[in-house]
């Protein structure tokens, strides 16, 4: 009989009780890693990394037929300019089924993955239905290729006023984050793509009272469509404009640190220089990344450009 098959009534006494108490002690570190795993998830413990969030995004809703078309070539392109990540929609409150397009949606995240990008998820609801939102998103953080793959990370895009008054508004926004937050997890990154903070505080009567606290505490990143191209013209509009959001925003309460990935402008109306204005401006106020609305217009120097955005964590 070799050592190793030893049972423990054949060691000596003095090695069993050696044995018992190294399995003592193995146990009590179990036991205390559990706690410590309940404790982090009851404090509300954040993902260690949101680098689906970070450097040069880009973006595709329902309504991109060229990128639909193809999906791979879509994400080629994307990759041969730097993107890091593709922030595609899987539908709104009023879309026919829960995933727009699965197979393509599927195709998005393979073709993405083979090169080394990540994934977004973002879907629109209007909340009127809670039950049939939550369904839907559901859907999406669930969903999964024929291959195994599945969606880096997902975000709500919250913009929606079709709920009255805004008190409601709010509260079926907090019901609707708290079921998404309790279905991922803690360890699970969640993205808040939120209107632009100057156009909340230009616009009376939009979202006076817009729940950035509330959305801080269940939401990792803040995503704002910063939309420069509805805010003024020119470069200097829209490096001021892109400066404001952020000093908006960390000025809201619970949003000092929060980590931001900042939309810019509508590619299709911004000129090469508000673009370059904004990139430069997205690096220098400390966002952890930026991007333009959409792929389908932003254009060769618009890439070039948004490059500085592309070393951005």
């Amino acid at each position: 009989m070799t050592e190793s098959e030893r049972t423990v009534r054949e060691r000596t006494p003095e090695e069993a009780r050696l044995l018992v108490r190294v399995i003592a002690a193995l146990v009590v570190v179990l036991v205390l890693a559990g706690a410590i795993m309940l404790v982090a998830r009851a404090w509300g413990a954040r993902p260690t990394t949101l680098g689906a969030y970070q450097g040069l995004g880009s973006w595709v809703d329902i309504y991109d037929t060229r990128a639909w078309a193809d999906p791979t070539a879509a994400v080629k392109d994307m990759a041969a300019h730097g993107v890091r990540t593709v922030f595609v929609e899987t539908g709104n409150s009023k879309s026919k089924t829960a995933i727009f397009k699965p197979q393509a949606q599927a195709e998005f995240v393979q073709a993405a993955h083979a090169r080394g990008m990540r994934v977004v998820a973002w879907y629109l609801p209007d909340m009127k239905d809670v039950a049939r939102d939550y369904g839907r998103v559901a859907q999406a953080t669930d969903f999964k290729t024929p291959d195994g793959q599945h969606f880096d990370s997902f975000a709500l895009d919250i913009e929606s006023t079709a709920v009255t008054p805004e008190s409601a508004r709010n509260k079926a926004l907090e019901a609707l984050s708290k079921k998404i937050r309790a279905h991922v997890g803690a360890a699970y990154p969640l993205g808040a793509i939120i209107p632009s903070p100057v156009g909340i505080a230009k616009q009376a009567n939009y979202w006076n009272a817009f729940p950035y606290a509330s959305v801080a505490k269940t939401y990792d990143v803040f995503v704002p469509m910063g939309y420069y191209t509805y805010h003024g013209r020119g470069a200097a509009a829209a490096t001021a404009d892109t400066l404001a959001n952020v000093r908006i925003l960390r000025a809201q309460p619970g949003c000092a640190k929060v980590p931001i990935h900042l939309i810019g402008g509508i590619a299709e109306k911004s000129t090469t220089a508000q673009v370059q204005a904004f990139a430069d401006a997205a690096a220098k106020a400390g966002c952890i990344g930026g991007s333009l609305y959409g792929w389908a217009g932003t254009s060769a120097a618009d890439w070039k450009a948004l490059r500085v955005l592309t070393t951005l964590k």
